[in-house]
């Protein structure tokens, strides 16, 4: 069995167990796509067996956030589980947020958080923290497309839509905008609505998974996450690629979603004619 689950992860529920609980349903290896937090909820597509190979492939899809800034305090892990570490009397105006937003698009630096699965010395940032270790995570690049204020939800939680590439942590999107409005703010909510092709419209509900007797009619072919031109294979062809006999077929060079008749086999790089199958899940 091959494809995803989109898996609509509830709060308080760690990704690890939504991969489980696929794992479970068809008694084979599977892996999640991009960590949610356990207070997050959304989009946590899942891999089936050998589809776990296509994750290098879909890294830099676009993501798109719902999030919740409350503002006035500061926590140790920028959300709202986390300790309280500072607090402020001033809560920014909407003006104020929208006049630095656009200062957080494009390719940006940001600092990861210290409780997050960024390694430092071999250990988990999360796993030092934990113990009470001081450290400092470097920034790292990363692209946000967009981001808008949606809406004034009290005194002092705003409403936010991001869209980003892979790697970006709302988390330090909010410690970020805060500081540059001369304020302290938390995530206090976050829904991942969409990550590449998946989204809620065509996710299941952890829980309604979980109840299911059918579990197949939730999976979502492994070829449908990819963007890359089509190959259809000759038998002759595939069974020489197969081999390990790689000859000039010519093909253009680039990436493709490589098929033998109606079967998709996985993504493929040619180059100089020359095809080879980078990421099997046939």
């Amino acid at each position: 069995m091959t494809g995803f689950i989109n898996i609509d992860k509830p709060t308080g529920v760690s990704s690890a167990r939504a991969v489980a609980a696929v794992r479970r349903k068809f008694s084979t290896p599977c892996g999640h796509m991009g960590t949610l937090d356990p207070m997050a909820t959304g989009v946590l597509p899942v891999g089936i067996g050998k589809t776990s190979r296509l994750f290098p492939y879909l890294l830099d899809k676009k993501k798109v956030y719902k999030a919740v800034f409350t503002f006035g305090y500061s926590t140790d892990t920028l959300d709202a589980t986390g300790k309280t570490e500072s607090v402020t009397s001033y809560i920014p105006t909407e003006n104020d947020i929208k006049s630095v937003l656009g200062n957080f698009v494009g390719e940006i630096d940001q600092v990861p958080p210290n409780y997050s699965s960024k390694c430092v010395d071999g250990k988990r940032g999360y796993q030092l923290a934990r113990r009470g270790v001081f450290f400092e995570l470097p920034p790292k690049k990363v692209v946000i497309e967009s981001i808008s204020l949606n809406e004034r939800l009290s005194l002092n939680e705003f409403a936010f839509e991001i869209s980003c590439k892979g790697g970006t942590y709302i988390r330090s999107l909010a410690r970020d905008i805060a500081k540059s409005v001369g304020s302290l703010a938390v995530m206090s909510k976050l829904t991942r609505a969409e990550s590449g092709k998946f989204n809620l419209g065509n996710s299941v509900g952890l829980e309604e998974f979980e109840d299911c007797s059918d579990p197949e009619k939730y999976v979502i072919p492994a070829d449908f996450a990819l963007d890359f031109e089509k190959l259809f294979l000759e038998e002759k062809d595939a069974k020489k690629i197969l081999d390990g006999v790689y000859e000039d077929l010519g093909f253009k060079d680039g990436t493709y979603r490589v098929y033998n008749g109606d079967k998709f086999w996985g993504v493929g790089e040619s180059s100089g004619g020359k095809l080879r199958i980078k990421a099997y899940v046939r």
